[in-house]
């Protein structure tokens, strides 16, 4: 269910909106890194202060992948550094953080650093942010205060029925249950060998070739999306030439690891070296055909995680 009370919260005049909402003035649609941000971000502490909250959970996290839409380049490190872990162990669907850390994570996301997420209290409170310093908040209650403090510190707050990045409705799944696994078993018997894609933050993938006899007691990131591929190709040079664009390149090297990375067009970049053996997975939609997908559940079963496939 929606908050009862929803604010576009951005530093543009409605004076200069167009018929559609959108911002037709003279302000630049970028993080200017210094008061116009800063009001933001006290804005973000002023409603989570008067909304009661002092932790938000990390929702759908994502990280910049092959194609970049935001107008700032993405950094290293995601504009985290000592917020979050450096190999991000501490950034998936539903870890819950310091409204200091959420202001980081607002502040990467307004300058296009390379990590999106939408940071939430279930009932009670939400920010989300959009394209071109677009930010939204959202409360169990009104916030009188926070909107006085927002437009005193020179932004706009207007009310809308929703959040146009509000997924609370979507329906989740399908669950990495017992029967999930189950199926995961009898494809590793079958097969011999088969891939688990794992992927806790969006454009991040972590593999695993399992066995019948690897299946069980395999650690994954909570809530991860999962989908299951056969097994990586001795034929390298075979995998290379058939692979279209936008694909997944997953690769076993000489010391055994398997790594993956993401290529837009692979006619025109360079495949890693030191294959032994790999795959070509492509992620068009439609052309995205894994044995069997799952979104792995809470501890208690409960599937809480809101995203499915790629």
């Amino acid at each position: 269910m929606p908050l009862p009370y929803v604010y576009k919260v951005t530093k543009y005049d409605p004076i200069d909106w167009n018929e559609h909402g959108r911002y037709i003035g003279p302000e630049v649609e970028m993080s200017d890194h210094g008061p116009k941000e800063a009001a933001y971000l006290a804005a973000v502490v002023a409603f989570a202060e008067e909304s009661g909250v002092a932790e938000v959970s990390i929702r759908e996290p994502a990280v910049t992948g092959s194609v970049h839409f935001g107008l700032e380049a993405p950094i290293g490190g995601l504009g985290l550094a000592g917020q979050l872990a450096p190999d991000l162990s501490d950034y998936y669907d539903g870890a819950v953080v310091p409204v200091s850390v959420a202001v980081e994570l607002v502040r990467a996301m307004l300058r296009d650093n390379g990590a999106w997420c939408r940071l939430e209290v279930e009932e009670r409170f939400l920010v989300h942010v959009g394209f071109d310093q677009y930010m939204y908040i959202g409360s169990h209650i009104p916030c009188e205060r926070a909107l006085a403090t927002a437009a005193a510190l020179g932004l706009f707050p207007v009310r809308l029925e929703r959040s146009p990045y509000d997924d609370s409705d979507e329906a989740p799944g399908p669950p990495a249950d017992a029967a999930f696994w189950a199926k995961v078993a009898d494809l590793a018997t079958r097969h011999g060998t088969i891939l688990l894609r794992e992927s806790a933050v969006r454009n991040m993938s972590r593999w695993h070739r399992l066995t019948s006899g690897t299946v069980e007691g395999i650690e994954l990131a909570p809530r991860a999306m999962l989908s299951v591929w056969p097994d990586l190709s001795p034929e390298v040079e075979a995998v290379q030439a058939k692979a279209g664009s936008l694909c997944e390149y997953v690769w076993e090297d000489r010391a055994g690891g398997i790594q993956s990375v993401t290529l837009a067009d692979p006619e025109a970049e360079d495949f890693p070296d030191g294959a032994v053996a790999a795959a070509a997975i492509s992620l068009i939609e439609e052309e995205y055909r894994p044995l069997l997908q799952g979104v792995l559940p809470d501890h208690d079963g409960v599937l809480r995680a809101r995203w499915t496939a790629i």
